[in-house]
């Protein structure tokens, strides 16, 4: 019985210190969580939010309207601004603190209906999954502490009770799928919480992956080759103004060739600090160059 003792203690004390810093977000089961982390900022998933106003119940009942800020897309994170006097933030645990078999606690309010602390263990690390807009979320936690549904954005933290990720996604076989928290977000919560969002470059296309290109292509008699397919152009975007075309295959980017959409993604998240990328292009059988910039950008392709 020492050992169910144990872990009893183990979750009274991270209730104890995490619970209040727990956060329920919207209204009912169709609301997610969320988790203070600093002063005024309180920290969940950007795909839980769905508009400039968010009702927020705290862990002693009190209830108020949230600001959401910026978001970091590649990690599926966003931060809100709101009055939160008298809560202890939660602690950040160590980079890359947890590994396979970590025990780990997992925390929610789903949409305000109550406090659940389920224990369980990290199955594996540096795991992925498609977030918003098809993006790859990685570097993830997967983990088997189950959790009920408006559990998303609630925390995931040590048996110390000190912060590892944020609860994301459920997986088949009752898995969940903690996003990290690393220290670069940390460092720019005050930004975020101001409404200075970390995006990816914006290309201003909708594309195909590259099965589809190879298809098309074959059905018209062009020779297969691996890119992503352009299939529409965003008017006065990046790749308008670039030249881009309905029917342009991408087959570089950069210094990269272009496989598929991850390395399209990958490219662009490289593109937001130079503000420009350098593509080649498949337009039938003539290959092509264009330069994309990227200026006064600040989101999502």
């Amino acid at each position: 019985m020492t050992v169910l003792h144990d872990l009893q203690e183990a979750i009274e004390g991270a209730v104890a210190r995490v619970g209040p810093a727990v956060v329920g977000l919207g209204r009912g089961w169709q609301g997610g969580s969320g988790v203070v982390v600093a002063e005024g900022v309180v920290l969940t998933n950007a795909h839980n939010l769905k508009g400039e106003d968010v009702p927020v119940v705290f862990a002693d009942g009190r209830r108020a309207v949230a600001k959401a800020g910026g978001a970091e897309q590649s990690l599926d994170v966003a931060a809100l601004a709101v009055d939160t006097t008298g809560i202890e933030p939660v602690e950040w645990a160590p980079e890359k603190s947890a590994s396979t078999g970590t025990p780990v606690i997992a925390l929610a309010t789903p949409g305000g209906r109550g406090l659940r602390a389920t224990l369980g263990f990290v199955s594996a690390t540096d795991r992925s999954f498609r977030g918003p807009r098809g993006r790859r979320i990685r570097g993830c936690l997967e983990h088997t502490a189950p959790l009920p549904r408006g559990s998303s954005g609630g925390p995931l933290v040590d048996e110390q009770g000190r912060l590892l990720g944020l609860n994301a996604v459920r997986l088949e076989g009752g898995l969940i799928m903690a996003v990290p928290t690393p220290p670069s977000l940390r460092e720019r919560l005050g930004a975020l919480a101001a409404g200075e969002s970390a995006s990816p470059a914006r290309l201003g296309v909708a594309v195909a992956p590259p099965y589809v290109a190879r298809r098309l292509r074959r059905a018209v008699g062009l020779p297969e080759r691996d890119g992503v397919l352009v299939r529409g152009v965003e008017d006065g975007g990046a790749a308008a103004d670039a030249g881009l075309e309905r029917g342009d295959l991408i087959v570089a980017a950069g210094d990269r060739p272009i496989d598929g959409i991850d390395a399209l993604h990958d490219a662009l998240e490289t593109a937001r600090d130079a503000g420009r990328l350098e593509l080649k292009l498949l337009r039938g059988t003539e290959e092509r160059a264009a330069t994309v910039s990227f200026e006064r950008q600040e989101v999502t392709p």
